[in-house]
């Protein structure tokens, strides 16, 4: 098949999480035999940011304004199979407008975003999707599953609303034989939401156990801050960064956005790649965790930073080790970008045939 992308980012990974889910699925979309363009908005600042200059699967071009857009891959657009808009593309609404009258093939909205996207329609903003486009993407296609899809095609008439969630590359993430150096990891980029959670869960257990060791990594975090002493700050983490930084810790946390939370069903990407090393992940509770790992099994649910150091204390290192491994083969068997490029496939045969994917 000939597919079109247009996402947020697939040469940057600066600040965002779009970068290394469009790498994957577009990798093994080309390994399957199709062939994948993907488009990107030359931004400033991800120019300045680039950590993949040049992807070696599929092609990627640049282009600077919505006039380039079209002048450049009009042709392309017209005759894919399948061409995919992603959330927060910068003139998002213009954007696929355009794609929905020039596509032949089957467009599509690819949400990365899904609970915030629905609170800005709510809330009138139509910064990259606006409800009248919704009915003309015939796939939504969505970071979040469960019950929030439902209400996408009751409320918002999309014809099909599926899930198609992040994914993680065993290639890239596997376990590694090294000393841990601390005891609790976390990787994200700051948000307001994030922070008191983070706070709670892993700073309210850093206080309490002053001779573990934390850290805390990513961009965008304010200067005034107060850090407990044993947690180390690392500003950004490029992704082929990301599996020595996991397997470096003993737990790993992931602390899930506000909005992610109330709509359940919304795994990050970091909860896959983490279990993917082995290392055994501690985890905020929202609705659906259960369909993607077994809670005590192959993750930890914390509420407090007292949970937390039970955790770090008193779990033995037959059972982290044995936690770990029981969770990397979860995300082997089931959340990989293979598994995700198949299920993409899945759906366009079904919309094509005329049967609901």
């Amino acid at each position: 098949m000939r597919i079109v992308i247009l996402g947020l980012s697939i040469t940057s990974s600066w600040g965002n999480g779009h970068a290394t889910t469009y790498r994957g699925l577009v990798r093994e979309l080309v390994r399957r035999g199709h062939e994948v363009l993907f488009l990107e908005r030359d931004m400033p600042w991800y120019a300045c940011n680039r950590d993949l200059q040049r992807p070696p699967f599929g092609r990627t071009e640049l282009y600077a304004d919505l006039e380039m857009l079209k002048d450049r891959f009009t042709d392309a657009v017209r005759g894919a199979d399948l061409v995919v808009v992603g959330s927060y593309v910068p003139q998002g609404v213009e954007v696929g407008a355009w794609v929905q009258r020039t596509a032949r093939g089957v467009p599509a909205f690819y949400d990365i975003d899904t609970p915030v996207t629905l609170a800005k329609l709510a809330r009138g903003d139509f910064e990259y999707l606006s409800p009248e486009l919704i009915p003309g993407y015939r796939l939504y296609l969505s970071f979040t599953g469960g019950p929030l899809l439902q209400r996408i095609e009751r409320e918002l008439g999309s014809p099909a609303a599926r899930p198609l969630y992040c994914s993680c590359d065993p290639e890239l993430y596997a376990p590694e034989t090294r000393e841990p150096l601390w005891d609790l990891g976390y990787l994200g980029t700051y948000s307001d939401d994030r922070q008191p959670v983070l706070e709670r869960l892993m700073l309210d257990a850093a206080r309490e156990w002053p001779s573990g060791r934390f850290v805390v990594a990513g961009p965008q975090y304010p200067a005034n801050l107060a850090w407990p002493g044993n947690v180390a700050r690392v500003e950004h983490l490029a992704p082929p960064e990301h599996p020595a930084f996991y397997n470096s810790q003993r737990f790993t946390l992931n602390v899930t956005r506000a909005d992610m939370v109330r709509a359940g069903y919304s795994p990050s990407v970091r909860l896959f790649e983490a279990a993917a090393c082995a290392v055994p992940l501690i985890s905020d509770a929202w609705p659906g965790l259960g369909t993607f790992f077994v809670p005590g099994e192959e993750i930890l649910i914390s509420h407090s930073g007292e949970q937390t150091c039970r955790y770090l204390q008193e779990v033995t290192e037959g059972e982290r080790r044995a936690m770990g491994m029981r969770a990397r083969a979860r995300v082997l068997s089931e959340h990989t970008a293979a598994h995700r490029a198949e299920t993409l496939e899945g759906y366009l045969r079904s919309v094509t045939s005329g049967r609901a994917p």
